[in-house]
C-alpha cells in the first residue's frame, strides 16, 4: 500500500478482529489495524497478505495507528468488554480530533455504552455501540450487524456496515437501531433468545433420547429433516451435525456423549432476564434456560442429589410417530415464544426511552449471519411490517393461527416430560 491514510481503523486483534479487519478490506476499505501487543498486528498483515493481498496496513502505537487513519476518522475497537474497553478509548481518543467516530463492538452491558458516549461528548468524539453476532466465521464473512449511536456517526458508518454485512435477500443484516445504547440493548436480547433457542434444543434432545429412545444418528436424521420445514434454522442445521459427528479422537461412539453436561453462561443471558423483570415482561422461555444453565453449571451437587431424589420409574408408552410430530410442532410453538418475548423486551426499553426502535427491522437484522438466523424471521419481519404497533408476536394474525393449529401437540409434550421426568422448563 501507499502512504495513503485509511478508510476505517480496528484496535483489538483477537480472531474476532482480524476477521473483521479482512472483511472490511476484502470489501474495498483499506483498514489500518492495532493491538497492544505488535505480534497480532504483524499477524493480521501477514493474513492480509496471503488471503489476497488485502488493504491492511499495520501500526505500532496508539498514536501511531489513530496517525494513519483519514479524518473524520473511523475507528472499531474489539477487546475484551469493561475495564479493557475504557483503556482503549482512554489511549485512542488522546490522539482523536471533535467529529472522530470511535465503534466498540463488544459484548457490552447498554448503561456502560452509554456512560462512555457521555464521557466523548465534550470531545466532540462520536460514540457507537455496535452488536456483532455471527462468530468469528461471521466476523469474516458477513455477520449481523446492531449499531446504535448518534445518527450522524451511522450515516458516516453506513457505506461500510452494509458492504460488510451479511447479505439476504432483501438487503445487508444491519440499519440504524437509535441512539446510544440501543444496538447493544438489541444485540443483548439477541443473546438472550439464543439462549432459549438452545434450551429448548436441549429438551426436544432429551425427549428424543431418553423417552423416544433413538440413536445420535437416528436424532441427527431427525433434525435435519426438520431443518428443511418451519424449523429451518442455524441452531437447528449445527445440531444436526453435531448429533451426527463420530469421535475422532477415540475412534469410538459420538462426540455429543464424550461432552461434560455442564455449561457456563456470560452476562448478556443474565441482563436480558434482568431487564424484562426491570420492565415488567413476562419473559419464561429465556428466564428458564438462564436457570437450566445455573443448574448446569452445579454438576457437583447433581451428582449428590440424583440418588436421593428420585423421579418417574417407567416412562409412557406412547407412539414414536405421534411424539416426532408433536416434538416439531412443540419446538416451533415454543421457539416462536422465545423470539416474542425477546421483542417484547426491545420494545418495552425502547419505548420507556424513545429509542424508536424497528422491530421489523431487528428481525431483518437476524435473517443471515448470527447465532439465531431463522426462516421463521422472515414471518417475523412481515408481522411488524404490517402492524408497527403489535402488542405481541404471539397475537399476529399468521402467529396466532398457527399457535392455535398446533398447541394440543405443545401440551402432549408437556404433559409427557411431566410423566417421563424429564424437565422442559423452556418447553412449558
Amino acid at each position: 500500500m501507499t502512504d495513503k491514510l485509511c478508510d476505517v481503523g480496528l484496535y483489538g486483534l483477537a480472531v474476532m478482529g482480524q476477521n473483521f479487519a479482512l472483511n472490511m478490506a476484502e470489501h474495498g476499505f483499506s483498514v489500518c489495524v492495532g493491538n497492544r501487543s505488535p505480534a497480532k498486528v504483524e499477524l493480521t498483515v501477514n493474513r492480509a497478505k496471503a488471503e489476497g493481498d488485502l488493504p491492511i496496513v499495520g501500526s505500532d502505537s496508539p498514536a501511531d495507528f489513530v496517525s494513519k487513519i483519514a479524518k473524520p476518522r473511523k475507528i472499531v475497537i474489539l477487546v475484551q468488554a469493561g475495564k479493557p474497553v475504557d483503556a482503549t478509548i482512554a489511549a485512542l481518543s488522546e490522539h482523536m480530533e471533535e467529529g472522530d467516530i470511535i465503534v466498540d463492538g463488544g459484548n457490552e452491558w447498554y448503561p456502560n455504552t452509554v456512560r462512555r458516549g457521555e464521557e466523548l461528548e465534550p470531545k466532540g468524539i462520536h460514540f457507537v455501540g455496535m452488536g456483532i453476532s455471527g462468530g468469528e466465521e461471521g466476523a469474516r464473512n458477513g455477520p449481523s450487524l446492531m449499531p446504535g449511536g448518534p445518527k450522524e456517526a451511522y450515516d458516516a458508518l453506513e457505506p461500510i456496515l452494509t458492504k460488510c454485512a451479511a447479505q439476504v435477500e432483501d438487503g445487508p443484516c444491519t440499519g440504524y437501531l437509535g441512539p446510544i445504547g440501543a444496538g447493544n440493548y438489541v444485540k443483548m436480547v439477541h443473546n438472550g433468545i439464543e439462549y432459549g433457542d438452545m434450551q429448548l434444543i436441549a429438551e426436544v434432545y432429551d425427549v428424543l433420547k431418553n423417552v423416544v429412545g433413538m440413536s445420535n444418528d437416528e436424532m441427527a436424521k431427525t433434525f435435519a429433516k426438520w431443518n428443511e420445514t418451519e424449523l429451518e434454522s442455524y441452531l437447528i442445521e449445527i445440531t444436526a451435525k453435531i448429533l451426527a459427528k463420530e469421535d475422532d479422537v477415540t475412534g469410538e461412539g459420538y462426540v455429543v456423549d464424550y461432552i461434560l453436561d455442564k455449561t457456563g453462561s456470560k452476562g448478556t443471558g443474565r441482563w436480558t432476564v434482568q431487564e424484562a423483570a426491570e420492565r415488567s415482561v413476562a419473559a419464561p422461555t429465556l428466564a428458564a434456560s438462564l436457570d437450566a444453565r445455573y443448574l448446569s453449571a452445579k454438576k457437583d451437587e447433581r451428582i449428590k442429589a440424583a440418588p436421593i431424589l428420585q423421579g418417574p420409574k417407567e416412562t409412557p408408552n406412547v407412539s414414536k410417530f405421534q411424539v416426532l410430530e408433536d416434538l416439531q410442532n412443540a419446538l416451533y410453538c415454543a421457539k416462536v415464544c422465545a423470539y416474542a418475548q425477546g421483542l417484547a423486551i426491545i420494545r418495552a426499553t425502547s419505548d420507556e426511552k424513545n429509542w424508536d426502535v424497528d422491530l421489523a427491522q431487528c428481525a431483518k437484522m437476524w435473517k443471515g449471519g448470527c447465532i439465531i438466523r431463522a426462516k421463521l424471521l422472515s414471518k417475523i419481519q412481515a408481522a411488524f411490517v404490517n402492524d408497527t404497533s403489535l402488542p405481541n408476536l404471539m397475537v399476529d394474525p399468521a402467529f396466532a393461527a398457527e399457535l392455535n393449529e398446533r398447541h394440543m401437540s405443545w401440551r402432549r409434550i408437556v404433559t409427557l416430560c411431566v410423566a417421563s421426568g424429564v424437565a422442559c422448563p423452556s418447553l412449558c
